[in-house]
């Protein structure tokens, strides 16, 4: 996909978390976020340093946009982008990065794409979970906060990431 493609897809995805945010907030128990799997889909060839200033960026343009309490997507987003080519290595190998290729379903298979995205969104939901409560909430509402919000993030992510990341074949 050519990178003006991306980012127009990218921005798109900005605006429908801000959607999400601001309209989709049936139950504290649930927490749907697509900015992980918008983060960990940023073109291999990026430098850690500027995903992380994407990441915080895109995080604040959230908190500011919708949810109110500011910083806290960009808190829980930055650790995402330092950790992204981390999880791409160990899910998806080295030879991604020596080809300087973009993964996607098709070429790398559905469950390593699933357990990629499902590492990048525990990530982000067990921070902002964290930060949330900050040791106001019991243990049981985090713990079912997070198992909930990630089934919930990780199926939208999967309808997501074939927008970010198409094959190219």
């Amino acid at each position: 996909m050519k990178k003006s493609g991306f980012w127009l897809i990218y921005i798109i995805l900005l605006v429908a978390q801000l959607l999400l945010s601001t309209y989709a907030n049936f139950t504290p128990y649930v927490m749907v976020t697509l900015l992980p799997v918008m983060v960990l889909c940023m073109p291999i060839r990026m430098h850690t340093i500027l995903a992380m200033v994407i990441a915080f960026a895109s995080g604040l343009s959230v908190d500011l946009l919708s949810e109110g309490l500011l910083g806290l997507n960009a808190l829980a987003l930055v650790p995402v982008a330092f950790a992204r080519n981390a999880i791409i290595r160990l899910i998806f190998g080295r030879e991604l990065f020596a080809r300087e290729e973009d993964f996607s379903i098709h070429r790398n298979g559905f469950g390593k794409v699933l357990v990629a995205l499902v590492l990048s969104v525990a990530l982000f939901l067990a921070i902002y979970i964290w930060a949330d409560g900050a040791g106001t909430r019991p243990l049981l509402f985090n713990a079912i906060r997070f198992g909930a919000s990630l089934v919930a993030s990780t199926l939208l992510s999967l309808l997501v990431v074939n927008l970010l990341a198409p094959d190219s074949r």
